[in-house]
C-alpha cells in the first residue's frame, strides 16, 4: 500500500548553514531544497532552466541563480556570488543530471556524442562544483558536500550504458575528494546518495521509453517496476531529501566518502543488486 507523505516539523539542525543546491528549480533538487530550509538552511539553488528557477525560488523562499553546471567557467563564479550575498558557503548538494537517452544506447550502438553529454553532466558538473566548494569550505573552516548518484553505479543497464557509468564514476569521485579532504585536515565531508527509482520527470520519460521500446503499456512497466523494489513502490523524493538533509547535518559528523542507498532494498535486500562493496 502506497505509504502517505507525511508533513511534520522537522528539527532545525541546519540553522545558520548555507545551502547551494544544483537542478533545485524541479524534482529531487526542489525536493532537497525544501526539506533543508525546514531544518533551517539559507538555500540558493541553480539551473539551467530559469524561469522554472525563479518561479521554484520565489515560492520557497530561495535564491536562484542561473548555471550551467558543465560550464567550468560559471563555478567560481557561482560560489563567489554565494560567498559575496551569504558570507560563506556551508553545503554544496551536486544534484542536477541527465539520464541520457535509452534509445540505441547500447554498447554497441551508443553514440559517442550521447556518451559524453552523460558523463559532462552527471561526472564533470559534479567535478567542477566539488573543485569550486572545497576551497569556499577551507575558507568557511567547514563544510559537507552530497553528491547526487543512483543506484544504477551498482547495477549493469545493457540499454544506458552511460548513465549508469556515470553514476559509478560520481561514487569513486566522491570517496576520493573526501580522502583528500581527511588528509588535508580539512572539516569538509564528502557523501553520495544513491536513490532507487523516484516518481520523477526523468523517470517518467524512463518509462514512456522504455513502454515504447518494448511495446507494453506504461501501466505495465510501472507495475514490473514496483514489483522489482523489496518495498514495492516507488521512492519518495522527500525519502531522498531526508538522507542528504541527514548528511549535510552535524548528525553525520563522523560520516566521509560514504555512500548511502535510499532504494527500497533493491541494492542489499534482494537479487536484483548485490552485496558487494
Amino acid at each position: 500500500m502506497r505509504r502517505p507523505a507525511v508533513k511534520e516539523q522537522f528539527v532545525r539542525r541546519l540553522e545558520q548553514q548555507i545551502a547551494l543546491v544544483t537542478g533545485g528549480a524541479s524534482g529531487l533538487g526542489k525536493a532537497i531544497a525544501q526539506r533543508m530550509a525546514s531544518e533551517g538552511a539559507t538555500i540558493v539553488i541553480s539551473d539551467v532552466q530559469r524561469e522554472l528557477g525563479y518561479a521554484t525560488a520565489l515560492k520557497g523562499g530561495f535564491t536562484f541563480l542561473e548555471q550551467d553546471v558543465c560550464d567550468e567557467a560559471q563555478w567560481p563564479e557561482i560560489v563567489k556570488e554565494v560567498e559575496k550575498r551569504f558570507g560563506r558557503l556551508n553545503i554544496l548538494v551536486n544534484n542536477a543530471g541527465v539520464l541520457g537517452p535509452t534509445q540505441a544506447a547500447n554498447p554497441e550502438n551508443a553514440s559517442l556524442d550521447g556518451w559524453r553529454k552523460v558523463f559532462a553532466v552527471n561526472v564533470e558538473g559534479v567535478f567542477l562544483g566539488c573543485r569550486a566548494a572545497v576551497p569556499a569550505m577551507r575558507r568557511t573552516g567547514s563544510g559537507a558536500i552530497i553528491n547526487l548518484a543512483s543506484i544504477a553505479d551498482r547495477l549493469p543497464n545493457a540499454r544506458g550504458v552511460a548513465y549508469g557509468a556515470s553514476k559509478a564514476a560520481v561514487r569513486q569521485l566522491t570517496q576520493s575528494v573526501a580522502q583528500y579532504c581527511a588528509q588535508e585536515k580539512l572539516r569538509v565531508r564528502c557523501n553520495s546518495v544513491h536513490p532507487g527509482p523516484v516518481r520523477t520527470p526523468m523517470l517518467d520519460r524512463f518509462i514512456a521509453e522504455g513502454a515504447q521500446r518494448s511495446g507494453v503499456s506504461i501501466d505495465q512497466v510501472i507495475a514490473g517496476l514496483k514489483a522489482w523494489i523489496p518495498f514495492g513502490d516507488f521512492i519518495l523524493p522527500e525519502d531522498v531529501a531526508a538522507a542528504v538533509a541527514f548528511l549535510a547535518s552535524e548528525d553525520a559528523a563522523q560520516i566521509t566518502g560514504s555512500a548511502l542507498y535510499v532504494d527500497g532494498g533493491i541494492i542489499h535486500c534482494s537479487a536484483n543488486g548485490d552485496d558487494n562493496g
